[in-house]
């Protein structure tokens, strides 16, 4: 196999495993939480970004205002984020997380970390480095060819 073709190979392989493990973990812990896929990326869009308008999660969802409005709503009554007015346009509602929210999916994000500290220990030392060099090298490249990313 031309060396292109096994590193692409490998590479889908790896993003196979890591996505299943991944989806399955994300799975779990919707099930154990109650919430929905919507609900989820919701909360982790908020972590990872901070407040936004409500407009801009629909946006980012695809799914309507009016949707979008009753999801914040039920995860402002579960105290998982509120929801506020906008100081500079009073029209505009900011959603924010709360410490409830953002201890929650910071437990999601722990059961990942978890698992991946769990792969590395089971790696020698001479593949812990080759791996981190690696993954270095196709980081600044995907980097390179998607400034977005």
């Amino acid at each position: 196999m031309p060396e292109n073709q096994q590193l692409s190979h490998v590479l889908r392989e790896w993003a196979e495993v890591f996505m299943r493990r991944s989806m399955r973990e994300f799975l779990y812990f919707m099930k154990e939480t109650g919430l929905s896929t919507t609900q989820l990326s919701t909360l982790m869009r908020l972590y990872y970004h901070g407040s936004c308008p409500i407009s801009d999660i629909g946006d980012y969802l695809g799914i309507t205002r009016a949707a979008t409005s009753q999801m914040a709503q039920r995860l402002v009554e579960q105290g998982l984020m509120v929801r506020s007015e906008d100081a500079a346009d009073r029209r505009v509602k900011q959603l924010t997380l709360t410490a409830e929210g953002r201890a929650l999916i910071e437990q999601g994000i722990e059961a990942r970390r978890r698992w991946l500290e769990d792969l590395t220990r089971a790696l020698t030392p001479d593949q812990k480095e080759n791996i981190v060099t690696a993954i270095l090298h196709l980081t600044e490249t995907a980097r390179r060819l998607d400034p977005t990313l």
